[in-house]
Protein backbone atom coordinates (compact mmCIF):
# COMPACT_ATOMS: atom_id res chain seq x y z
CA UNK A 1 0.00 0.00 0.00
CA UNK A 2 1.27 3.48 -0.87
CA UNK A 3 2.87 5.70 1.77
CA UNK A 4 1.51 8.79 0.03
CA UNK A 5 0.23 9.91 3.44
CA UNK A 6 3.78 10.90 4.41
CA UNK A 7 4.44 12.87 1.22
CA UNK A 8 4.30 16.71 1.07
CA UNK A 9 1.20 18.43 -0.27
CA UNK A 10 0.41 21.89 -1.63
CA UNK A 11 -3.07 23.16 -0.75
CA UNK A 12 -3.42 26.60 -2.28
CA UNK A 13 -0.84 28.74 -0.48
CA UNK A 14 -0.37 26.12 2.26
CA UNK A 15 2.59 23.74 2.04
CA UNK A 16 2.12 20.61 4.17
CA UNK A 17 4.99 18.32 5.18
CA UNK A 18 2.63 15.33 5.13
CA UNK A 19 -1.02 14.57 4.43
CA UNK A 20 -2.07 13.94 8.01
CA UNK A 21 -4.41 16.68 9.25
CA UNK A 22 -5.48 17.23 12.83
CA UNK A 23 -9.22 17.80 12.74
CA UNK A 24 -10.87 20.65 14.67
CA UNK A 25 -12.09 19.59 18.11
CA UNK A 26 -13.72 21.68 20.81
CA UNK A 27 -11.79 21.15 24.07
CA UNK A 28 -13.05 24.04 26.25
CA UNK A 29 -9.72 25.18 27.72
CA UNK A 30 -9.89 28.91 26.98
CA UNK A 31 -10.31 31.41 29.79
CA UNK A 32 -13.83 31.83 31.17
CA UNK A 33 -13.44 35.60 30.84
CA UNK A 34 -12.33 37.33 27.64
CA UNK A 35 -12.17 33.98 25.73
CA UNK A 36 -8.37 33.89 25.62
CA UNK A 37 -6.05 31.03 24.63
CA UNK A 38 -4.16 29.64 27.63
CA UNK A 39 -0.68 28.28 28.26
CA UNK A 40 -2.19 24.79 28.24
CA UNK A 41 -3.48 25.43 24.73
CA UNK A 42 -0.02 26.53 23.61
CA UNK A 43 1.42 23.24 24.81
CA UNK A 44 -1.46 21.14 23.43
CA UNK A 45 -1.06 22.46 19.90
CA UNK A 46 2.75 22.46 20.07
CA UNK A 47 2.72 18.75 20.90
CA UNK A 48 0.64 18.01 17.80
CA UNK A 49 2.67 20.02 15.29
CA UNK A 50 3.77 16.72 13.70
CA UNK A 51 0.57 16.86 11.65
CA UNK A 52 0.96 18.24 8.16
CA UNK A 53 -1.77 20.70 9.14
CA UNK A 54 -3.55 21.50 12.39
CA UNK A 55 -7.09 22.88 12.23
CA UNK A 56 -7.88 24.50 15.57
CA UNK A 57 -10.97 24.15 17.64
CA UNK A 58 -13.92 26.28 16.58
CA UNK A 59 -13.17 29.91 17.44
CA UNK A 60 -15.80 32.63 17.46
CA UNK A 61 -15.35 35.63 15.15
CA UNK A 62 -17.46 37.96 17.30
CA UNK A 63 -19.11 38.21 20.70
CA UNK A 64 -22.42 37.14 19.18
CA UNK A 65 -20.73 34.09 17.70
CA UNK A 66 -19.99 32.44 21.05
CA UNK A 67 -22.35 29.80 22.42
CA UNK A 68 -20.28 27.29 24.41
CA UNK A 69 -18.38 27.70 27.66
CA UNK A 70 -14.62 28.25 27.64
CA UNK A 71 -14.24 28.54 23.88
CA UNK A 72 -11.74 31.02 22.41
CA UNK A 73 -12.32 34.05 20.23
CA UNK A 74 -10.27 35.77 17.52
CA UNK A 75 -11.62 39.31 17.34
CA UNK A 76 -9.76 41.29 20.05
CA UNK A 77 -6.16 42.39 20.48
CA UNK A 78 -5.79 40.23 23.60
CA UNK A 79 -7.03 37.17 21.72
CA UNK A 80 -4.61 37.87 18.87
CA UNK A 81 -1.75 38.04 21.37
CA UNK A 82 -2.82 34.78 23.00
CA UNK A 83 -3.10 32.92 19.72
CA UNK A 84 0.28 34.29 18.60
CA UNK A 85 1.88 32.17 21.33
CA UNK A 86 0.14 29.12 19.90
CA UNK A 87 1.17 29.72 16.30
CA UNK A 88 4.75 30.57 17.30
CA UNK A 89 4.98 27.27 19.20
CA UNK A 90 3.59 25.25 16.28
CA UNK A 91 5.84 26.96 13.75
CA UNK A 92 8.90 26.42 15.97
CA UNK A 93 8.20 22.67 15.64
CA UNK A 94 7.90 22.95 11.85
CA UNK A 95 4.12 22.68 11.77
CA UNK A 96 1.34 24.52 9.95
CA UNK A 97 -1.86 25.68 11.60
CA UNK A 98 -5.15 27.24 10.45
CA UNK A 99 -7.91 28.53 12.68
CA UNK A 100 -11.48 27.35 12.33
CA UNK A 101 -13.96 30.23 12.52
CA UNK A 102 -17.17 29.12 14.24
CA UNK A 103 -20.15 31.43 14.68
CA UNK A 104 -22.74 29.30 16.49
CA UNK A 105 -25.77 31.42 15.57
CA UNK A 106 -28.80 29.95 17.34
CA UNK A 107 -26.81 27.11 19.01
CA UNK A 108 -26.19 29.25 22.06
CA UNK A 109 -26.86 29.17 25.78
CA UNK A 110 -27.37 32.59 27.36
CA UNK A 111 -25.20 31.70 30.39
CA UNK A 112 -22.22 31.10 28.08
CA UNK A 113 -22.40 34.57 26.51
CA UNK A 114 -21.74 38.10 27.65
CA UNK A 115 -24.97 39.56 28.97
CA UNK A 116 -25.35 42.04 26.12
CA UNK A 117 -24.19 39.72 23.31
CA UNK A 118 -26.87 39.05 20.72
CA UNK A 119 -28.08 35.64 19.54
CA UNK A 120 -28.86 35.74 15.83
CA UNK A 121 -29.81 33.33 13.07
CA UNK A 122 -31.34 33.42 9.59
CA UNK A 123 -34.78 32.79 11.13
CA UNK A 124 -36.24 33.05 14.63
CA UNK A 125 -36.36 29.28 15.13
CA UNK A 126 -34.89 27.80 18.31
CA UNK A 127 -32.54 24.83 17.99
CA UNK A 128 -34.02 21.85 19.83
CA UNK A 129 -30.92 20.98 21.81
CA UNK A 130 -29.20 21.72 25.12
CA UNK A 131 -25.71 23.04 25.88
CA UNK A 132 -23.51 22.68 28.94
CA UNK A 133 -22.94 25.74 31.10
CA UNK A 134 -20.50 26.00 34.00
CA UNK A 135 -23.10 27.81 36.11
CA UNK A 136 -26.15 25.58 35.72
CA UNK A 137 -25.20 22.40 33.88
CA UNK A 138 -27.26 21.61 30.78
CA UNK A 139 -29.39 24.50 29.54
CA UNK A 140 -31.79 25.12 26.67
CA UNK A 141 -30.73 27.19 23.73
CA UNK A 142 -32.53 30.50 23.36
CA UNK A 143 -34.75 31.60 20.52
CA UNK A 144 -32.59 33.69 18.19
CA UNK A 145 -33.38 37.00 16.59
CA UNK A 146 -33.71 36.77 12.82
CA UNK A 147 -31.10 38.88 11.07
CA UNK A 148 -32.41 41.70 8.96
CA UNK A 149 -31.26 41.70 5.35
CA UNK A 150 -29.30 44.89 5.99
CA UNK A 151 -27.46 43.24 8.93
CA UNK A 152 -26.03 40.28 7.03
CA UNK A 153 -23.18 42.23 5.45
CA UNK A 154 -22.09 43.22 8.96
CA UNK A 155 -21.93 39.60 10.10
CA UNK A 156 -19.93 38.69 7.01
CA UNK A 157 -17.66 41.61 7.84
CA UNK A 158 -17.06 40.10 11.28
CA UNK A 159 -15.74 36.96 9.61
CA UNK A 160 -13.42 39.04 7.42
CA UNK A 161 -12.19 40.93 10.50
CA UNK A 162 -11.55 37.61 12.27
CA UNK A 163 -9.58 36.37 9.25
CA UNK A 164 -7.39 39.47 9.41
CA UNK A 165 -6.97 38.96 13.17
CA UNK A 166 -5.95 35.35 12.50
CA UNK A 167 -3.28 36.52 10.07
CA UNK A 168 -2.04 39.03 12.66
CA UNK A 169 -1.86 36.14 15.14
CA UNK A 170 0.39 34.16 12.79
CA UNK A 171 -2.05 31.59 11.45
CA UNK A 172 -1.30 30.08 8.07
CA UNK A 173 -4.95 30.27 7.06
CA UNK A 174 -8.59 30.04 8.14
CA UNK A 175 -11.30 27.41 7.85
CA UNK A 176 -14.98 28.40 7.76
CA UNK A 177 -17.07 26.03 9.89
CA UNK A 178 -20.14 25.23 7.75
CA UNK A 179 -21.46 22.18 9.58
CA UNK A 180 -22.69 21.02 13.02
CA UNK A 181 -25.74 23.27 12.82
CA UNK A 182 -23.89 26.59 13.29
CA UNK A 183 -24.65 29.88 11.55
CA UNK A 184 -23.48 29.08 7.99
CA UNK A 185 -25.23 25.71 8.26
CA UNK A 186 -28.38 27.45 9.51
CA UNK A 187 -28.43 29.63 6.39
CA UNK A 188 -27.72 26.61 4.19
CA UNK A 189 -30.50 24.28 5.31
CA UNK A 190 -34.19 24.67 4.55
CA UNK A 191 -35.29 23.57 8.03
CA UNK A 192 -33.54 26.46 9.79
CA UNK A 193 -33.76 29.05 7.01
CA UNK A 194 -37.31 30.27 6.42
CA UNK A 195 -36.30 33.62 4.93
CA UNK A 196 -38.13 35.17 1.99
CA UNK A 197 -35.38 37.57 0.90
CA UNK A 198 -32.32 36.90 -1.27
CA UNK A 199 -30.76 34.69 1.43
CA UNK A 200 -33.65 32.22 1.68
CA UNK A 201 -35.97 30.05 -0.35
CA UNK A 202 -34.11 28.37 -3.21
CA UNK A 203 -30.87 26.47 -2.73
CA UNK A 204 -29.11 29.18 -4.75
CA UNK A 205 -30.25 31.79 -2.24
CA UNK A 206 -29.50 29.66 0.82
CA UNK A 207 -25.85 29.08 -0.19
CA UNK A 208 -25.35 32.82 -0.67
CA UNK A 209 -24.29 33.56 2.92
CA UNK A 210 -21.50 30.98 2.78
CA UNK A 211 -20.32 32.08 -0.65
CA UNK A 212 -20.20 35.75 0.32
CA UNK A 213 -18.43 34.95 3.58
CA UNK A 214 -15.77 32.92 1.77
CA UNK A 215 -15.36 35.75 -0.73
CA UNK A 216 -14.98 38.31 2.07
CA UNK A 217 -12.39 36.24 3.90
CA UNK A 218 -10.54 35.63 0.64
CA UNK A 219 -10.48 39.36 -0.08
CA UNK A 220 -9.08 39.91 3.42
CA UNK A 221 -6.23 37.36 3.44
CA UNK A 222 -6.14 35.66 0.01
CA UNK A 223 -8.24 32.77 -1.24
CA UNK A 224 -5.25 30.40 -1.16
CA UNK A 225 -5.38 30.58 2.65
CA UNK A 226 -9.12 29.98 3.03
CA UNK A 227 -10.95 26.66 3.29
CA UNK A 228 -14.30 25.44 4.54
CA UNK A 229 -15.77 22.35 6.19
CA UNK A 230 -19.07 20.59 5.52
CA UNK A 231 -20.82 17.37 6.58
CA UNK A 232 -23.72 16.71 4.19
CA UNK A 233 -26.56 14.87 5.88
CA UNK A 234 -25.37 15.57 9.44
CA UNK A 235 -28.44 16.39 11.60
CA UNK A 236 -26.40 17.59 14.60
CA UNK A 237 -27.90 20.54 16.48
CA UNK A 238 -31.34 20.16 14.93
CA UNK A 239 -30.43 20.56 11.24
CA UNK A 240 -32.76 19.32 8.52
CA UNK A 241 -32.97 19.92 4.78
CA UNK A 242 -35.66 19.02 2.26
CA UNK A 243 -33.18 18.09 -0.49
CA UNK A 244 -29.60 17.84 0.82
CA UNK A 245 -28.13 16.55 -2.45
CA UNK A 246 -29.43 19.60 -4.31
CA UNK A 247 -28.37 21.95 -1.50
CA UNK A 248 -24.80 20.68 -1.31
CA UNK A 249 -24.39 20.34 -5.05
CA UNK A 250 -25.40 23.98 -5.36
CA UNK A 251 -22.94 25.01 -2.65
CA UNK A 252 -20.06 23.04 -4.13
CA UNK A 253 -20.71 24.41 -7.62
CA UNK A 254 -20.87 27.96 -6.26
CA UNK A 255 -17.53 27.65 -4.43
CA UNK A 256 -15.55 25.55 -6.91
CA UNK A 257 -14.27 28.60 -8.78
CA UNK A 258 -13.24 30.70 -5.77
CA UNK A 259 -9.62 29.50 -5.74
CA UNK A 260 -9.85 28.23 -2.17
CA UNK A 261 -7.05 26.42 -0.38
CA UNK A 262 -9.18 23.37 0.35
CA UNK A 263 -12.55 21.90 1.19
CA UNK A 264 -12.77 19.68 4.28
CA UNK A 265 -15.58 17.10 4.22
CA UNK A 266 -16.90 14.79 6.91
CA UNK A 267 -17.86 11.72 4.90
CA UNK A 268 -21.02 10.08 6.29
CA UNK A 269 -22.79 8.38 3.35
CA UNK A 270 -24.87 6.38 5.81
CA UNK A 271 -26.85 9.60 6.36
CA UNK A 272 -27.96 9.68 2.74
CA UNK A 273 -25.43 11.96 1.01
CA UNK A 274 -22.13 10.77 -0.48
CA UNK A 275 -20.04 13.87 0.29
CA UNK A 276 -16.93 12.51 -1.38
CA UNK A 277 -18.75 11.77 -4.62
CA UNK A 278 -20.22 15.26 -4.65
CA UNK A 279 -17.04 17.13 -3.74
CA UNK A 280 -14.22 15.31 -5.53
CA UNK A 281 -15.13 16.23 -9.13
CA UNK A 282 -15.41 19.88 -8.13
CA UNK A 283 -12.25 20.00 -5.96
CA UNK A 284 -9.77 17.73 -7.76
CA UNK A 285 -6.61 18.99 -6.03
CA UNK A 286 -7.58 20.22 -2.58
CA UNK A 287 -9.90 17.82 -0.78
CA UNK A 288 -9.43 16.82 2.87
CA UNK A 289 -11.61 13.92 4.02
CA UNK A 290 -12.58 12.97 7.57
CA UNK A 291 -14.59 10.39 9.51
CA UNK A 292 -13.07 7.71 11.73
CA UNK A 293 -10.20 6.74 9.43
CA UNK A 294 -7.61 4.17 10.42
CA UNK A 295 -4.12 4.46 8.94
CA UNK A 296 -4.89 1.65 6.53
CA UNK A 297 -8.10 3.25 5.31
CA UNK A 298 -6.37 6.62 5.01
CA UNK A 299 -3.62 5.14 2.88
CA UNK A 300 -6.20 3.48 0.65
CA UNK A 301 -8.29 6.62 0.09
CA UNK A 302 -5.18 8.63 -0.79
CA UNK A 303 -3.80 5.95 -3.10
CA UNK A 304 -7.13 5.77 -4.94
CA UNK A 305 -7.13 9.53 -5.53
CA UNK A 306 -10.39 10.01 -3.65
CA UNK A 307 -8.83 12.69 -1.44
CA UNK A 308 -5.58 14.63 -1.05
CA UNK A 309 -5.29 14.52 2.74
CA UNK A 310 -7.04 12.80 5.65
CA UNK A 311 -7.96 14.42 8.96
CA UNK A 312 -7.94 12.63 12.29
CA UNK A 313 -9.81 13.83 15.36
CA UNK A 314 -10.16 11.37 18.24
CA UNK A 315 -6.84 9.69 17.43
CA UNK A 316 -5.04 13.00 18.08
CA UNK A 317 -6.51 13.37 21.57
CA UNK A 318 -4.52 10.61 23.26
CA UNK A 319 -1.70 10.52 20.69
CA UNK A 320 0.00 13.91 20.42
CA UNK A 321 2.68 12.22 18.29
CA UNK A 322 0.19 10.53 15.96
CA UNK A 323 2.19 11.05 12.76
CA UNK A 324 5.28 9.53 14.42
CA UNK A 325 3.29 6.53 15.60
CA UNK A 326 1.91 6.06 12.10
CA UNK A 327 5.41 6.16 10.58
CA UNK A 328 6.81 3.64 13.04
CA UNK A 329 3.81 1.34 13.14
CA UNK A 330 3.37 1.92 16.86
CA UNK A 331 0.11 1.18 18.69
CA UNK A 332 -2.27 4.03 19.43
CA UNK A 333 -3.20 5.04 22.95
CA UNK A 334 -6.77 5.48 24.14
CA UNK A 335 -8.10 8.75 25.57
CA UNK A 336 -10.18 9.56 28.61
CA UNK A 337 -13.67 10.68 27.51
CA UNK A 338 -14.35 12.14 30.96
CA UNK A 339 -11.77 14.90 30.49
CA UNK A 340 -12.64 16.00 26.96
CA UNK A 341 -14.13 19.33 28.07
CA UNK A 342 -12.96 19.74 31.67
CA UNK A 343 -10.62 22.61 32.61
CA UNK A 344 -6.94 21.96 33.19
CA UNK A 345 -4.16 19.88 31.62
CA UNK A 346 -5.51 16.45 32.67
CA UNK A 347 -6.66 14.56 29.60
CA UNK A 348 -5.53 17.44 27.42
CA UNK A 349 -1.83 18.25 27.32
CA UNK A 350 -0.58 15.43 29.58
CA UNK A 351 -0.80 12.47 27.19
CA UNK A 352 2.68 10.92 26.74
CA UNK A 353 4.49 10.47 23.46
CA UNK A 354 5.68 7.03 22.39
CA UNK A 355 9.23 6.09 23.31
Amino acid sequence: MSDLIFEPLQLGDLTLANRIVMAPMTRSRATAQADLPTAEMVEYYRQRANAGLIVTEGTHPSRAGKGYCRTPGIHTEAQIAGWRKVTDAVHAEGGRIVIQLMHVGRVSARLNKETDADTVAPSAIRARTKLFTDQAGMADTETPRALGTDEIAGVIGEYAHAARCATAAGFDGVELHCTSGYLPSQFLHSGSNQRTDGYGGSAKNRVRFIVETLQAMSAAIGSGRVGYRIAPGNPFNDIQDDNPVETYSTLLDATAGLGLSYIHIIHMPQLGVDAQALARPRFPHNLIINESFTLEKARAVLASGEADAVSFGRAYIGNPDLAHRFRKGLPLADFDPNTLYSPGPQGYSDYPVAS
